[in-house]
């Protein structure tokens, strides 16, 4: 009876497996771009306000009352934000604690009875959540692999990645994130919940998700991609705060490392999120600790409290400290590159094998990584427990089925513990704590933290783009904590001082590594202050940020530019190339031709432009009575699309009409071919006069290319129109021109602009 069971169970399993798509014609990429790394699968955002003539009809029409009421929808949706953030975060930690929980207690109790047992049982449980994990990646939301920092970073900077936002991936990123993390994966949750912040985000901003039928037109408020970029940015910044419990560092994160716009109206709604977010996760916590959510603990959200460990530094330690700086320098820097590397090689060569190779090398990375955490601690001798005062709140060793510090693997006696297991066999937030820990000098020895540094930076190195949803924070402050722990002894035996704790050291190394990867300063600053609750050691985890932030960039850029140049994300930085001030804005155009549409174009004409070019922007040319030819505007593809679709807007005559209002619904998701016109709709014309934006940003031919490239990148635009120089001029604002007092009638107010009248 059993055996038919089991053989129908692998005759179902060999079915299932027979219909997954085995090449990527069928399916996404691990990061939901097309085949090609050259981000064809991308699409530059609209951030510019277009003022057309409808536009100027609704700004006529909004009153204060209006005006109040979209402020106040923008205010209650950074609430919903936090609270949905904040929920997907409590649920996503709970999930993980509680399988990681079943995990090691039912390891552990099997160990008790036989190692190989339990070896098997720790194995197979990993593999599952593993395999659940990619499973969902692949088949259901390709574009949840990875953290999704790079992406959210670029759709910020103006670069919408296909599927980056969708329902499906929000779901993806969840519950792949809780097999990825709970299968004991070198990787975090921390950089999916960022994802996941701006899903929930940008879900709220169009009003839910229309294919899976949740949506509400109350919530369809916002239709711009201005106003959802805002509504994203507090996503993000409530991912942070969610998963660092750090508001304030999640305010830092959204303003220094992912949004290339700030205003300081955002400023306000991002800190509100955040505040509420911490709301609803310190309520989770309290909700919890009556022992309503299972193994879920104090180790459920991060937060490593060492108030009670060293209070004060001497000026001899400030030249290790130094060093833990440029080691997290180095070694960020080669992670950087070696990621890449290894990227890079996945994505051109085995990637492209199908959905099948992608899981099968996510399983042999989890079975890998068991067999090291389980199998390395069996081969490391055990310690005698530390002599431990009567009111000490350290207990060595930890009880059968306990894990924490001080665990008691594979030992031979009852007063010993197992160093390696103590931070190999058990949760990442866990041996985290354990590294950080204060009062436990000699718990571990030399040679098992560098051992384990060693094996968990190369299992982090190769785990690091797979298809499962991965964040590098918490990888990267086990990295850090390990090898500044290591320093740490050193310390300690060096300067036989007995305010000394090597577990200061390891939270040094954690800053420094990860600033030496990330390249972040004052956000990662505040997050290390904040997930520590120690005020006290700011000024060195600021020095140790400063030095490996400068020893990494030496080398090469941060983890998610170097990742988003690998995806083909256009990302804009801060500062243009050097090379821009020597050139022009003529010569950046080059001698492309530029397509252009008549105020009155036929709509034959214009299926043709169309159909013909995967322009976004056209110029709009009219011409005077002396046969001038004049720009008039810019019209955007996806209006010319809106206005084909909805065919109202054709007329018999090729003559320009009156000026009437152009306010159309505009949807992203039309494209040419959906288009259907009889032959008497290809003869008749519009007239995009209503419809264009008559004031496009225009630069002359002879600017430089660096300030092309400021005016570009800080306004959020997506085109520049390029002119000859200008032959007259009609005034000269100034900064008093723009200081118009609210209280004004704006009919009677006077510009101080200075006219000039054209020289004859």
């Amino acid at each position: 009876m059993l055996s038919n069971h089991l053989q129908n169970g692998i005759e179902t399993a060999r079915l299932v497996w027979s219909r997954l798509p085995n090449s990527d014609d069928e399916a996404l990429d691990e990061v939901g771009l097309s085949k090609k790394s050259d981000g064809s699968r991308s699409e530059s955002l609209d951030y510019e306000v277009i003022e057309n003539n409808a536009y100027r009809e609704e700004q006529a029409q909004r009153g204060k009352l209006m005006v109040g009421y979209y402020v106040g929808v923008k205010w209650f949706f950074a609430l919903l934000i936090g609270i949905g953030t904040g929920l997907a975060a409590v649920f996503i930690n709970i999930s993980v604690e509680n399988f990681a929980g079943w995990k090691f207690q039912l390891t552990f109790s099997i160990i008790q009875k036989s190692y190989v047992a339990g070896f098997l049982v720790y194995i197979l449980f990993n593999l599952l959540l593993v395999f659940s994990s990619v499973y969902i990646v692949t088949q259901f939301a390709p574009a949840a692999a990875g953290s999704g920092i790079p992406e959210i970073k670029g759709y910020l900077n103006g670069v919408d990645t296909h599927g980056i936002l969708l329902f499906r991936t929000l779901i993806g990123k969840i519950f792949g994130s809780i097999g990825s993390v709970g299968g004991g994966l070198a990787l975090g949750k921390e950089g999916p919940l960022v994802h996941t912040g701006a899903c929930i985000a940008s879900l709220l901003g169009q009003g839910g998700s229309t294919k899976y039928h949740l949506s509400s037109r109350w919530l369809q408020v916002f239709k711009t991609d201005r106003d959802r970029r805002d509504l994203v940015t507090c996503g993000c910044a409530a991912g942070v705060a969610a998963a660092f419990r750090a508001p304030v560092g999640g305010v830092l994160f959204a303003l220094e490392e992912v949004t290339s716009w700030w205003r300081s109206q955002l400023m306000w709604r991002v800190f509100f999120t955040s505040a509420v977010v911490a709301v609803v996760v310190r309520t989770a916590m309290g909700w919890c600790k009556s022992g309503k959510c299972g193994h879920f603990g104090s180790g459920g959200f991060i937060i490593w409290d060492i108030s009670d460990g060293q209070e004060d530094y001497s000026f001899e330690e400030l030249l290790p400290m130094a060093i833990i700086g440029v080691i997290g320098g180095l070694l960020g820097a080669l992670f950087n590159q070696l990621t890449l590397y290894i990227t890079y090689w996945r994505r051109n060569y085995l990637h492209k094998k199908g959905s099948r190779v992608k899981m099968i090398e996510v399983c042999l990375v989890s079975l890998i990584t068991s067999v090291i955490s389980f199998g390395l601690p069996l081969l490391r001798k055990c310690s005698p427990c530390p002599e431990v005062e009567l009111n000490s709140s350290i207990e060595c060793p930890r009880p059968p089925g306990m894990y924490g510090n001080y665990v008691n693997f594979y030992c031979g006696k009852d007063k010993e513990y197992n160093d390696l297991a103590t931070i190999f066999f058990n949760t990442q937030d866990d041996a985290i704590r354990n590294l950080f820990s204060a009062k436990t000098i000699h718990e571990y020895s030399a040679q098992s933290l560098l051992t384990f540094l060693v094996m968990f930076y190369s299992l982090a190195v190769v785990t690091f783009g797979t298809a499962v949803p991965a964040g590098q924070f918490v990888p990267g402050i086990m990295i850090g904590s390990t090898y500044g722990r290591l320093v740490g002894m050193f310390v300690v035996n060096f300067y036989k001082k007995l305010n000394i704790e090597e577990g200061t050291y390891a939270l040094l190394g954690a800053a420094s590594f990860l600033g030496g990867s990330m390249r972040m300063t004052v956000s990662l600053c505040v997050i290390m202050v904040e997930i520590t609750n120690n005020l006290k050691l700011l000024p060195l985890i600021m020095l140790v940020l400063l030095i490996s932030k400068a020893v990494g960039d030496a080398f090469n850029e941060g983890l998610y530019e170097e990742q988003a140049r690998l995806r083909g994300i256009p990302l804009l930085e801060s500062r243009p190339k050097y090379q821009m001030r020597k050139m022009t804005a003529k010569e950046a155009c080059g001698n492309k031709k530029v397509v252009y549409f008549p105020r009155v174009v036929k709509v034959a004409d214009v299926v043709s432009i169309l159909q013909s070019n995967e322009h976004n922007g056209f110029p709009v040319i009219d011409h005077t009575r002396n046969g001038e030819s004049l720009v008039i505007g810019l019209m955007l593809r996806s209006h010319l699309l809106v206005l084909l679709q909805s065919k109202v807007d054709f007329q018999h005559s090729p003559l320009p009409s009156d000026p009437r209002g152009g306010g159309k619904p505009i949807s992203k998701g039309i494209s040419i071919d959906d288009i259907h016109l009889s032959s008497d709709d290809l003869e008749m014309y519009i007239d995009l006069a209503p419809f264009l934006n008559p004031s496009p940003y225009v630069v002359p031919e002879d600017m430089s290319l660096s300030k092309v490239y400021n005016l570009f990148r800080q306004l959020g635009l997506r085109h520049i129109l390029v002119v000859p120089r200008a032959s007259r001029v009609i005034g000269l604002i100034t900064r008093k021109d723009l200081l118009i007092e609210d209280n004004e009638n704006s009919e009677t107010v006077e510009l101080q602009s200075t006219s000039s009248s054209t020289a004859r």
